[in-house]
Formats: C-alpha cells, structure tokens, sequence
C-alpha cells in the first residue's frame, strides 16, 4: 500500500500501481471524467502512470493553467502528426504549449506553409483526433533512440538525443506517431474538440540564427468548438485594441529604424500622456512622504558588478562604453537600484531619520534580442516608475502594506479592478539562481506572506518568480478581454543593503543594516501604457486623456464663439481644441469619434444666441445644450468618480 497525499492535506491510502485517473475515480466520477493531467510529487505525470511510492498528487482539469499546458502539448503531437502526412520528408523539431496554445517548428524539403494552407491541417489533425488515440509514453535506450531518428535523417532529433542521459529518454505514441517527449498529455486525442492553426514564421534552430531556419507553426485547441469561436472573437477585438496600431492612430508614439529597435519616440500627445501619469504618481508619493532623485543613464561598470545586476543580467545589456581612460568601463542604466543605494551611502541616517525613500522616473537599457522586441511591451529603453525605501527592520511590515495601499490606489484609478496578488519566491531546487542568505530570504518571503494576509489580498504563491535578490509581491491584473498582465511590483531586499554596505546608527548607538524596499506601481512607462491602450481600447479615463473635449463649429462663421467656449474651457482646466476645418459637421463629428475624443462640443447659431454648447459624448449619446457651466461641473464629476483622493 502507498500513501497519497492530496493537495487540501488529506491522506489516501492506495495499493500500489494505482494511477492519477484511479484516484480521481475514488474522489468522484465528475472529476475522473474531467482530469485530464497530473503531478506527484511536483512531476508531472500521465493521469494512467502507475504511482508505487508515498508522495503528494494534484490532478488537473481545462480550468488548470497545468491542465491547458498538457492540452496543447498533446495536441502538438496531433497537429506534427498531421503535418507528417499532409507533408512527406517533413522533419520535426520541437512542439512545446505556450501561454496561449502551442507550436511546432519543422523543417520542409520542398514548398512553404501559407495561411491558405491552414484548413487542411486543421482538417487533418481533427481526423486524428477523432479517432480517440491513446497516449502511451515508453522508455528508450540512447542507442535505440538515436537508431530511430537516424533512420529518419532527423538531424534536430538526433541532437536532442545525444546531450540526454541513457535512461531518461520516453517516446510518445498516439495512433501511428511517435515522438522524442518527456510527458504531460491528456488520456487521449477524442478530448480534441476543436484545432486552430493560428500563424506561420521562421524560427532558427534553438534560436540561434546560424542555425537552419525552420517553420513555426502556431496554433490552439479547445475541448469544446464553442470555446474555440469566443477566442476567436476576442482575438479580432485584440487586433482592434493593438497598441501598435491605437498608437499610430492616436498619435501618441513612433519607432525609427534610424534611431534604433525598441527605442520608442513619444509625440507631443504622447508625452503629455506621461507627464500627466508622472504627476498623478508624484502627487501621492509626495503626501505619501517620498523624496524625489534624479540619477544617470550610465554608471561605472564596477557599480553594476557590486550589486549582482552584471553576473545576472550582464549578457542581456548593452556592451560596456570604453572611456579613453585605460581599463574604464562604464554601463548603460539597467537598473535605477544601485544608485540609489549610492545616494543612500552619500550621508550617515540614523534610526530617527528612516525611512528614507527616494523615487525616480529612471530610464534604463537592456538589450532586447530583435525577434522579442514588441511595441512598447518589450523595448530596449524604458522608463521605470522607481523607488527604494530603506527603512528599520521593524518598520518593514507598515512600510510595504504602505506601498500596497499605493499600488492600489494607482490601479484602481485607471480602472484596473480586477486582479489577484502573487508572492513569488524562490525555486527551492536551483539557490545558485539567487543571491544572499537563506535567513534572509526567508525572512523577507514571511514579511511579504504576512502584509497580503493583513491586507486581505487575494493571493496565490509562486516558486521560481522571485528576483535574484529577494521576493516580491506582483499584481496579476485582468484586463477588458480577460488576459492577465504583471502590473506594478513590490520587492523586500535584504541583500543590496549587504552588498553596498548600508548602515544606520540604531537606538543603542550601534550601526545597522537597513532593510530595502523596491517599488514600481506602473512598472514601466512604456508597458502600462501599452497595457492601458488595450485595455481601453484608447479610450482613457477622463483625467487622463490628451483632449478632453473637441469643439465643433457648424461653419466659419461660429469660429469666434468656438474661441469664446475654448478659452473659458481652458480656464477651467478642461483640455479641449478647435476644429475649425472647412468640413461638414459629420465628418467632423466622424472624424473625433475615431480619435477618441471624450466629448464633441457643437456650436451653431442657436447656441450663440443661447450661450450654450451641444454635447455629444463619444460613442453617441447626445447630452443636449447646456451652458459651459454646467458642463465643467459634469467632466470634474466624472474625473472625481475615477480618480480618488489618496491617503497615505
């Protein structure tokens, strides 16, 4: 008999060779019809692998991040096998499950793969999958494997083969195919309902670009067909709400080939986009008794190597500046943290004097390979919204809860609302990822556990997700269309204060190490805006929006009451233009409809006569003729509603 530990803590006792599906058959005939993958002992497992020791067990269902991973992972193999049939000679690569689906990469003889050519995979792979094929792992010597792609000229399998150990080797068979594959896949293909081939491109070899370039294939499955036509439309209205192309409409940034990949250029209105989020940002940091600091974008190499940042991040950074000194090495930014730390060390604190917390708008540089590089979710400058309290180790747990009340205010107010907390820590198994002192990390990983807990935070914990200097406490925000994003970041550092040698004097005369608190709400500059972009769909709350309001005279001879509504706006501190073209008044109303504008303010003769103004809100709703008054009074209520007073 063996022992099976089930993930709410209770024992099961088994025989042994019991299977992950016999157990989920033991708890309910509803949950054995829907597993559909495992893990024992943090393994994964098939849900018909024999079990012949104690261990822990958790089973997966679709609605499991880890139960979609074993979904498409198995329908890669149904989607190679349908490639190896439609296309003879074809030589399969590697077809791991991604975030959203899967991909296969392969290397063709002869011809390409073109979209037009998607039906009749798809039409393929649902045959196969319809045969209900079981997915049957064995082991394989080294030698019997290498034998088995030798055969088939498969030089990319062959590679793979020859750097694993004899007797960790598994094939996977389902029908006549079998692949190289360590494991994780549903019981069988029937549970395939429905395949999407979504995309094709070129990918090289294990990503280096003097290796063969192989097709990529992407796609995505679903258990039921009705599933797969709603992800369907909410990728056409993902399209919709690019922010490459909302930014190209509303003229908020560009790129330029001349100034460099991912180095975003902002427009006029985007940058007052920005400088509007900064100042939003600076005003709670400032009731919230920040300090502002400005640093460079460059330091001294040997800066970057005494914090950790160029054993860790150095490959992925620019290359070292070559001062005409000898032996003088200077760094692009990577991170605003060390020189804060260096401002920190400029002056001796005493315990009285901490927390000290210093923030920064900091640009930093991080060399983005080109095929990652995205809009302005993956650049190679961005701006982070930065900063770093040092504070006593007693103060530690009211100073982060301090940050989280901060963090939420700023998500709440651009109408983020729906998200979970996420405590990642260290993966257990790999401490050379990380830096520092056991006790320390785990000092700090209970200090972050116990400040979601007091704030009532929906939280879950993640291994593996720290920072190589402490844990941190990310927000997972859903956006419009339910996709989930990292926003805004909260670290508890106990190993940059080691590093640089910070102290303060403490009560009994003493010196001491601060603790250091890491900090960024937006994140990046140039990632929440892009989130916020799709978000809205490029409709931003009110406060933010570069033009409040458009004002629309019927004909040229209305232009000096437009000027007269305009300026008495303007005194308000509503942001509004003119657009006195010489255009029909519905292609002028068509024409703000498309760029956004909150509110189309028309003027003509009655309202002249009046002192009126016609308002129509963007998306059509006419709010017929009021004065400038009242409508002052109606966009400083709507902003209020949105953008609330923070209290430190």
């Amino acid at each position: 008999m063996i022992n099976i530990t089930l993930p709410d803590g209770s024992i099961k006792e088994f025989e042994k060779g019991t299977t992950p599906l016999e157990v989920a058959k033991s708890i309910s005939e509803g949950l054995a019809r829907n597993i559909i993958s495992a893990k024992f002992n943090k393994t994964t497992v098939e849900t018909v692998t024999p079990l012949n020791t104690d261990g822990s067990l958790v089973l997966y269902t679709w609605n499991d991040k880890e139960g979609k991973t074993a979904f498409w992972h198995s329908t890669s193999h149904i989607v190679a096998q349908a490639i190896e049939e439609l296309y003879p000679g074809v030589k399969l690569t590697i077809g791991p499950a991604i975030d959203n689906g899967f991909y296969y990469d392969i290397e063709l003889l002869e011809g390409s793969i073109s979209d037009k050519d998607f039906p009749t995979i798809e039409k393929k792979a649902l045959e196969i999958a319809r045969g209900k094929h079981d997915y049957k792992m064995r082991e394989v010597s080294k030698a019997d494997a290498l034998a088995f792609y030798k055969n088939q000229n498969n030089q990319y399998k062959v590679e793979l083969i020859e750097n694993l150990e004899d007797g960790t080797i598994t094939f996977c068979d389902h029908d006549t195919f079998t692949d190289l594959c360590r494991g994780g896949h549903i019981p069988n293909t029937g549970i395939v309902k429905a395949i999407k081939i979504l995309s094709v491109a070129g990918a090289y070899w294990r990503g280096n670009e003097k290796n063969t370039q192989l097709t990529r294939i992407y796609g995505i499955s679903f258990p039921k067909q009705k599933e797969l036509t709603e992800y369907l439309e909410l990728l056409e209205e993902a399209k919709k709400r690019d922010h490459r192309k909302l930014g190209k409409e509303l003229e908020l940034f560009t790129f330029s080939q001349k100034v460099g990949q991912g180095l975003p250029l902002w427009l006029p209105k985007g940058a007052a986009l920005r400088e509007r989020l900064e100042q939003f940002l600076k005003k709670a940091q400032k009731k919230a008794g920040y300090e502002m600091v400005v640093t460079p974008h460059i330091g001294q190499k040997e800066l970057y190597v005494t914090s950790g940042h160029y054993e860790k991040y150095g490959a992925d950074s620019f290359q070292p500046i070559h001062t005409p000194k000898e032996d003088e090495e200077f760094l692009l930014k990577p991170m605003n943290c060390p020189h804060h730390c260096e401002i920190y060390n400029s002056k001796p604190f005493s315990y009285r004097e901490l927390p000290k917390r210093f923030a920064e708008f900091g640009t930093v540089y991080r060399y983005e390979q080109s095929g990652e590089l995205h809009g302005l979710t993956r650049v190679r400058g961005f701006t982070q919204d930065d900063a770093h309290i040092f504070c006593t180790p007693d103060q530690l747990d009211e100073e982060f809860k301090n940050v989280i009340d901060l963090s939420l205010y700023v998500l709440g107010s651009l109408g983020f609302e729906n998200f979970t907390a996420q405590v990642s820590v260290r993966d257990l198994d790999n401490p050379e990822k990380y830096i520092g002192s056991v006790e320390n990390w785990e000092k700090a990983e209970q200090a972050i556990i116990n400040a979601a807990e007091e704030k009532g935070l929906d939280y879950v914990i993640e291994s593996g997700e720290a920072a190589f200097y402490g844990p941190k406490l990310d927000f997972m925000v859903k956006d419009a269309l339910g996709r989930q994003w990292q926003l805004g970041t909260i670290q508890v550092d106990y190993n940059l204060p080691e590093r640089f040698e910070l102290t303060y004097k403490g009560s009994d005369n003493e010196l001491h190490r601060p603790v250091m608190i890491h900090r960024a709400p937006f994140g990046s500059m140039e990632r929440f805006i892009a989130l916020l972009l799709e978000h809205t769909g490029g409709n931003f709350p009110l406060w933010l929006t570069p033009e409040q309001a458009i004002i629309l005279p019927v004909s040229e001879k209305h232009e000096k009451y437009a000027e007269k509504v305009l300026k008495s706006l303007e005194n308000n501190e509503i942001r509004a233009l003119i657009d006195g073209r010489n255009e029909t008044i519905g292609k002028k109303i068509r024409e703000a409809e498309m760029s956004k504008i909150p509110f189309m303010l028309i003027v003509g003769d009655n309202d002249e006569v009046a002192n009126t103004i016609s308002v129509r809100k963007h998306g059509g709703e006419d709010l017929g003729a009021i004065d400038v008054t009242m409508f002052t009074d109606l966009v400083n209520t709507e902003i209020n509603s949105t953008l609330k007073t923070f209290k430190e």
